[in-house]
């Protein structure tokens, strides 16, 4: 009885708790000049909030962070080594983000996993673009079908989409990748868990997502110090941001996409970021950590 009790008492609390959650984002969503998606899911609670999360949005360099699963999990089956050293030649190096091209020199050698973790880190599209090498264009694609993400893709590498596309159509249409909130927020997940690969594996993978180095959207808003494992992407008319806010209460997966925005600006304070940076700070407020820490 006392089971019974307990259980009545939980299902009338998550609605209402989910009800709060949709009040602090669903507006900010519906004021933005633009094409709002966003995932959360608590990871420990289960409770989850989606807003056009199963609609296909552009990536931008958000789509590097299912290539690092497909890196790590061809490591795992001995199709690529982590090890293997790469050489950066002049006709690799692309513009754009990242630190590869305007700080190495031609002839340069580092590791595979060297490469992925610039990709990730630094958003080094150079790097995004050897580690495909690699890998392959279409595995990244096969994998995450095989996943249940059948709108995460990458069609081209960055930057040479008119020569190396897989297909044109979702080029066109979306740039460099595509995805849903709600993939990226399970792609996540999965992660936490250490179900990708392996164990090991994921625990490097979120090092590399925990040293991103995008202060501009998710961790814009956070307070100093809260540990976050995200990868952003930014094009003119999208921005995006999925990664794992850890708290007290437990990790929360979230995943904000944007698309067809009005400001188009590359500064700071483009609308965009700011309300990627806003709806993780009403994420981290709707958890309680703002009311814990004034305890």
């Amino acid at each position: 009885m006392r089971l019974f009790t307990l259980a009545v008492i939980m299902f009338f609390i998550a609605p209402a708790s989910a009800a709060d959650l949709e009040s602090r984002i669903a507006p900010l969503a519906k004021d933005h000049k633009g094409k709002v998606a966003v995932a959360v899911k608590h990871l420990k609670t289960g409770e989850e909030f989606y807003l056009n999360a199963d609609e296909a949005m552009p990536t931008a360099s958000l789509i590097k962070l299912p290539i690092m699963v497909e890196t790590y999990w061809q490591a795992k089956e001995e199709k690529v080594k982590l090890d293997v050293k790469l050489t950066l030649a002049k006709d690799d190096k692309v513009g754009g983000s990242g630190i590869l091209t305007s700080h190495f020199t031609d002839g340069a050698t580092f590791p595979l996993k060297d490469a992925v973790r610039l990709m990730i880190v630094f958003s080094d599209n150079t790097a995004t673009n050897m580690v495909l090498d690699q890998i392959g264009i279409p595995s990244t694609n096969t994998r995450m079908e095989k996943l249940g993400f059948k709108n995460t893709k990458i069609h081209a590498k960055v930057f040479k989409g008119s020569t190396t596309s897989i297909d044109k159509a979702r080029t066109d249409k979306y740039g460099l990748g595509s995805t849903t909130a709600k993939e990226m927020v399970q792609l996540l997940e999965l992660i936490e868990a250490g179900k990708v690969a392996s164990p090991e594996a994921c625990k490097e993978m979120l090092g590399h997502l925990k040293a991103c180095d995008d202060k501009e959207k998710m961790t814009r808003f956070l307070p100093a110090g809260t540990v976050v494992a995200h990868k952003t992407g930014s094009v003119n008319a999208s921005k995006t941001d999925a990664g794992i806010v850890y708290l007290k209460s437990g990790p929360v997966a979230l995943c904000v996409l944007t698309d067809g925005n009005d400001d188009k600006r590359w500064v700071p304070d483009n609308a965009a970021q700011v309300l990627i940076a806003k709806i993780a700070k009403e994420v981290y407020e709707h958890y309680g950590e703002k009311k814990e820490e004034k305890k």
